[in-house]
Order: structure tokens, then sequence, then C-alpha cells
């Protein structure tokens, strides 16, 4: 028997139509040289043009469209108005190389790039190397105070944003099929070539709708968001979907994301959800002392492991603990979240704030398991067994976008494959060990350097913490860490090994402590192993 429900496709133009019909009050803001205030109602209204746009420019009916851009009101009038038109929205990450980000543009193919003026002199380079993009769309994000001419471009013609619009029709959206490719992503390429992750209508609806749950974010029509997190780093975490579906009010960044800059936007803007990565948050902790952020009720982190001390400090501060998330690009990207009872909570609670440190539940839709690397056999959960985390649901990818040979990402029966090492205590809340690649091998056991990295960085005068594994004649490989002084600091790697000593296993400890000046980022503000490695491949150990 089967149920009698209509047949109603979960699409992005059906969120944009709910925006578009009950929240055309409710305010957007880009932050910037020109900053902008407008409601969705007017968004919306330019929303529909740009989709003529896309008629006008000649893009196929399932054309690649590129963006290369800063968070705002624009990108976001792309994100709904491309797969509202049912083409295909592809977010490259500005922050990559040039070669990835040529490799990720002709992989995709992309037929049209949207640029923000202020990032055109990275671009426009690149674009011999793209003979598929025949146009290039520039959104003015410096205004007339900040004159520069535009880079002669051969290959492609040139448009403007705004010209563009005010000739455009509005046109309606109407997508039938919920399976339909809504966006591509790429993975930043810390191993091989980046990996096109493609995103369907649906899978974009129903993660949207789990991160408006309390179990999640909560997100209301009462909330001002602030995604600090790129939109074109997974969809900036599914916020850039999850707000207009509720109405709520968003501030976006632009180009401006020094500490003191968001700083000013939470405060001005009243923010009252604020998201990015660990990174973020470390340069802006040594700002709020003083600062009164009333509205804020939850700061959420991702991308890498947070540390226990950044979580707590933030609690010091604000009265909020950073709430971690835990995903990847290929889950869209939220798979776990960890809330945690907030405020009021007593200074030396120790277990709550371990607790805290965790990556927290799979959030509703999404099913985890541990097996051993290489098997379908699930381990148990119980906070000792570790092994690869692997995840099915409904936004989770079931392969790349032509992947290179013998790269795939389902195991055998289907579940998806993250690279993570964890473990699950037995109420399914995540710990992450390390990434596979990452996992320091000594003598045979397996070392985490992301638990040592968020020991060392519980010390007091310690910025930044990244471990990695160095070849060692005897014991396969030994953990190096690698340490970033706060200013002002002398703190010895005698000190380090000190503070370690009743936090770690012996064994455990770095056979040497290196000082530098700062850990090197990937492109979207993680601690890249990969460059530290190949920094220090001459790196020996002695026995």
């Amino acid at each position: 028997m089967r149920g009698l429900m209509q047949d109603y496709p979960l699409t992005v133009d059906s969120i944009f139509r709910r925006t578009e019909a009950h929240y055309a009050d409710r305010l957007l803001v880009s932050a910037g040289p020109v900053p902008i205030r407008t409601t969705y109602g007017a968004w919306a209204e330019r929303t529909r043009r740009l989709g003529g746009v896309l008629d006008t420019l000649g893009v196929s009916a399932d054309g690649r469209v590129g963006t290369f851009a800063w968070n705002s009101t624009r990108h976001l009038e792309l994100y709904f108005a491309v797969p509202g038109t049912g083409r295909v929205l592809h977010t490259l990450n500005i922050r990559l190389f040039p070669e990835q980000l040529t490799y990720i543009a002709n992989h995709a193919g992309d037929e049209v790039v949207f640029v923000d003026r202020s990032l055109l002199g990275l671009l426009a380079p690149l674009l011999p190397t793209m003979p598929g993009v025949h146009h290039v769309v520039v959104m003015d994000d410096l205004g007339p105070q900040n004159p520069a001419a535009l880079p002669e471009i051969t290959t492609a013609q040139v448009h403007d944003y705004e010209d563009l619009l005010a000739a455009a029709e509005p046109v309606d959206f109407h997508v039938t099929d919920e399976n339909q490719a809504a966006a591509m992503c790429y993975t930043s390429g810390t191993t091989g070539n980046p990996k096109g992750v493609v995103y369907s209508h649906r899978s974009t609806w129903l993660h949207s709708l789990t991160a408006t749950t309390a179990s999640v974010a909560g997100v209301t029509d009462a909330d001002v968001v602030l995604p600090i997190v790129p939109m074109f780093h997974a969809n900036a975490w599914g916020l850039a979907h999850a707000a207009p579906m509720v109405g709520a009010a968003i501030a976006f960044p632009g180009a401006d994301m020094s500490p003191a800059g968001l700083l000013r936007l939470m405060q001005a803007e009243h923010v009252t959800l604020a998201a990015g990565v660990p990174t973020i948050w470390q340069g802006v902790l040594p700002l709020l002392d003083g600062v009164d952020l009333p509205d804020l009720r939850m700061v959420l982190c991702g991308g890498s492991a947070v540390p226990q001390a950044l979580s707590e400090a933030y609690r010091r501060a604000t009265g909020l603990p950073i709430t971690q998330a835990w995903g990847m690009t290929e889950t869209h990207p939220i798979a776990t979240t960890g809330s945690i009872p907030a405020r009021n909570l007593d200074d030396g609670d120790d277990a709550l704030a371990r607790r805290r440190s965790r990556q927290g539940t799979a959030v509703p839709g999404v099913e985890l398991r541990i097996v051993e690397p290489g098997t379908t056999e699930a381990l148990p959960w119980d906070d000792e067994a570790s092994g690869e985390l692997q995840v099915r649901s409904p936004w989770a990818a079931s392969a790349y976008y032509n992947p290179d040979e013998g790269v795939t990402l389902a195991a055998e029966d289907g579940w998806m494959q993250t690279g993570d090492v964890a473990a699950i205590d037995s109420f399914g809340s995540v710990r992450l060990v390390d990434r596979t690649k990452d996992l320091v091998k000594s003598g045979g056991e397996w070392i985490s350097s992301v638990e040592l990295e968020n020991e060392i960085m519980a010390h007091p005068e310690v910025a930044e913490a990244a471990v990695i594994g160095v070849a060692h004649p005897k014991w396969d490989e030994r953990p190096v860490a690698f340490v970033v002084r706060k200013p002002g600091s002398e703190i010895t790697a005698e000190d380090v090994l000190e503070h370690l000593r009743t936090r770690v296993a012996k064994w455990w400890l770095p056979d040497a402590v290196e000082f530098i000046d700062e850990v090197p980022k990937t492109s979207v503000g993680k601690f890249s192993k990969k460059d530290l490695r190949l920094r220090y491949s001459d790196y020996r150990l002695d026995t």
C-alpha cells in the first residue's frame, strides 16, 4: 500500500517562492566599500531579473554558471536564479591556486563566470586557460570611489551586472525534477585534483530544512545570520539556503574578513548566529574584552576540530561556548552538531567542557558508523574503538563528478567514506581522532595529531599548533609539533612538553617542538598539514 500524498518536488525555487511571499520585509545587508541594505522583496525582484539575464546570455538549459565572489546579496541572487532556471551554480573558490581554478572551471564546464570587481584581477589572467567561458559578468563591489580600469579580456565577452539586470525581464522559476542538479562545489584538493560534488535540489531542500531545526542551528525569522564561512565553501554550510527558507535576516561580510570588521558587523546588525572556521574565531577572540554582544545566541564552528581551550575562552568572554558542527563538502556539509546547554555553567565543569569539545551527534536525516578502513564491519559505540567514519543521508554524495581513475567515494555497501577517523560513545556523540592521512604511526600504534594539537593549544601562551608525523629510523614515524607563540610569549619547547606530560600518554610526546610564525592554511582556513609536510620534507629525527 502506498501513501496518498501529493508528489510535490523539493526544489530550490520553492524555497525562493516562500521567501518572496512571506518575508519581503526582512533585511539583507552587505558590508563593503559600497554597503547594501535591502529586503528580501527587492532581492526577489532582482533575482527574477537575473533569471532573464541567464536566458539573454544564452546559457544552456543545464549549463554551469560559475561565481568568483565574496559573500554578498548579489551572490545570494545567483544562488537562487541559477538553479531556479534549471542551471547549475558552480561556486569557484577564490583562494585556490591558479592551476586548480583552471582545472575546476574546465572540469565543471563553466559557460559564464560572475565575478566581483575586487577579484577580477585574480580571475582575468586565467580566462585564456578556460576556453568554455564565453561571458564574464562583473559585479561592482568597489564603487566609483575606487576607480579601476577593467583588465583587457579577449577570450570572453565582458558585461556589467547592473546593466544586464536593468535591461532584463523578470522570469518565473519552475523546476519539476527534485533530483536535478542545483549546485556544484569542489573539494579544496588537499590530495590530488579537486573533486566535484553535485548537490541536487532535493538534497539542498532537505539539508536546509534540517539546519532550521532546534537540534542543529534553530534558524528562524527572528535571527540575523552572519555567514563568515565563504559561500564558495559548501554553500556557506547551507546557511545561504536555510536563512531565506525561514526568513532570517542575513548580514554578509563582503571582502572585509578582518576580526575587527567582523566584530563591528556583529554589533551593528545585532547578529544572533555567526558561523566560521576556528581560525576566524581565534582572530576575533582577543577583541572581545569589554565587548557586549547581547543578541548573539550561537557561535557555530566547523571545518576542523575546535580546541577545547578556544570554546571555553568564548564561554568566558560571551557566555556562549562554541557550538561545533562536523561535515564535509560531500555531506552538504552538516552531518553532526554538538548542542549542549550553554549559559550559566560552572567554570569548573570539566565534563561538560570536554563534551562540548566533541563533534556532537548526527543531525536528523544522517546515519553514522565507524568501520575498520577497507571493510564494512561496524565497530562498537564505546568511545574506545576508533575507525573510519562513514555516512549515509539524503544529502550525502554517492560519487564525485567525473572522477579521476581510481577515485571512489562509496564503500561496497553504499555508505560514504569520509577519510576521518573517529570514536563514537554510547549516546552517539562523535569524537574525531584524525584524518586518516594525518595520523602518526609510531611503532605500529596510532597517535592522533588532532588530540595533540588541542592539548598544546590549551596552553595560554600558544596561538596555533599543528602536529605532523616525521620519518623515524626506529619507530617508522614520530610526532613533531609546530607551534606559534602568542605575541609577547617566550614559551620554550620544554615548556610545551612539560604542559603535555600530564595530558597525554608518554609515548605520544612529540620528539621535537619547532616554533614558526604561522601554521599554513588551506583555501578555506583549515590548517594545511600537506603544506607543512612539504615545507619540512627534509626534516630528520635521530634515534
